[in-house]
């Protein structure tokens, strides 16, 4: 039986959308590209990392355990459009240009056609796969003269050979990124066609997943650019954006700079408006990025609290974990546990104890601990909000980290 809540500190979050603004573009990209190898990559690497984002030593504890904690539901947003099928289905540049013309946009003319190497689509992962960094060299500087053409067609067919070559192998990353790539691609981030924007932010995602091209892209002035991308992209530009911010906040340093320079309140507009994916991939940048201080300030000045709390109550999807745990790292600081509080987070976190999943009960309980440890007015919210009897029932019953909380 679910407990009867007061209405203390309820809010009417009718006015967050969680709907795609942008339809899900499911029929043409299969499972294994969505849930790809660079997505358990960059789960790997946020892994491996997570020791090192504590700065705060009354954080530190129940920070390490909801980033270990983390790692389980952490799936990024790669290339899930890298692969010719995808290429081959994307809307094309004329029917683009139609369709603002037909909205009374104003854009640039019809690009010209590609002659030559970057023209060709039947450009197969098969080949890419069996040829040495040594032999792609020749095409890697053809389709780096490709980024510095004056023809929008030439730089997006290039741009997407470069995102294709960095998909899946670590030793054309690094070619890539030593034959001069990075400061050519930056530039594409703000160009008016969106497929040669979306083509080029990918292939940046990509070229990030190796260590030695996180420095270049960051010394190349990438960030600001990626910012623009998640304010002004298609739907998987921004996912990708994010996911290259994220890519790069694996580096502690990095993590105060892309707050710096403006990312936290595009990733919170992506995490009210965006597709499944593309929420899922703010929360997972946020949760990156929230272990600096200032990030978490930034968050929730940003209005990422009121969205968070609504995701608590979206069980079986996944997302409420993440909400929660993204919550969890909000709550080690004064604003974050007074916003958490006022959009009604207390009642939420204790109906997810009711009737989430075992991992989510764990994060519920707390971010509650968090919330009333030192806060007798927060305690007696708990109270109103019947959080007694259900915590005594997880006391019981529930895994060994839910009963020690």
């Amino acid at each position: 039986m679910r407990t009867i809540r007061s209405n203390l500190y309820q809010n009417d979050n009718s006015s967050c959308s969680f709907t795609s603004s942008v339809p899900e573009r499911s029929a043409f990209v299969s499972e294994n590209l969505t849930e790809s190898v660079i997505d358990m990559r960059l789960g790997e690497l946020a892994a491996k990392s997570n020791a090192k984002s504590v700065t705060s030593e009354s954080e530190n504890e129940a920070f390490l355990e909801i980033s270990q904690a983390f790692s389980d539901f952490s799936a990024c947003s790669s290339d899930i459009s890298g692969e010719l099928q995808r290429l081959a289905s994307l809307p094309s540049p004329e029917n683009y240009l139609m369709n603002e013309r037909n909205n009374g946009v104003q854009s640039e003319p019809e690009p010209e056609p590609c002659h030559g190497f970057l023209q060709r689509e039947n450009f197969s992962t098969e080949i890419i796969e069996s040829i040495s960094p040594e032999d792609l060299q020749p095409t890697v500087k053809i389709c780096i003269d490709g980024l510095e053409s004056p023809s929008v067609a030439v730089k997006r067919s290039a741009a997407a050979k470069l995102r294709l070559l960095a998909k899946n192998r670590v030793d054309n990353r690094a070619l890539i990124g030593e034959s001069g790539a990075i400061p050519a691609l930056i530039p594409l981030l703000r160009n008016s066609d969106p497929w040669t924007q979306e083509h080029a932010v990918t292939a940046l995602l990509n070229l990030s997943l190796y260590e030695g091209n996180k420095t270049l892209i960051i010394n190349a002035g990438a960030i600001k650019s990626l910012v623009y991308v998640l304010k002004t992209g298609t739907e998987t530009s921004k996912q990708n954006a994010a996911c290259a911010l994220l890519s790069l906040a694996l580096i502690e340093e990095n993590k105060t700079s892309i707050g710096a320079c403006g990312a936290i309140p595009p990733l919170v507009s992506l995490l009210m408006n965006g597709s499944n994916r593309g929420k899922k991939d703010a929360l997972t940048t946020l949760y990156k990025l929230c272990s600096a201080r200032q990030n978490k300030e930034r968050a929730v000045t940003a209005g990422a609290v009121r969205p968070l709390v609504g995701m608590v109550g979206e069980q079986g999807t996944g997302m409420s974990e993440k909400a929660m745990v993204v919550l969890s790292s909000l709550a080690g600081i004064k604003e974050g546990k007074e916003a958490i509080v006022v959009e009604g987070g207390i009642a939420a976190l204790v109906e997810a104890i009711e009737d989430g999943s075992v991992k989510g009960k764990e994060f519920a309980v707390l971010t509650l601990l968090q919330l009333c440890a030192d806060n007798i007015r927060n305690r007696g919210l708990l109270v109103r909000e019947g959080g007694i009897p259900p915590l005594v029932a997880l006391s019981q019953t529930g895994s060994v980290r839910a009963k020690h909380k």
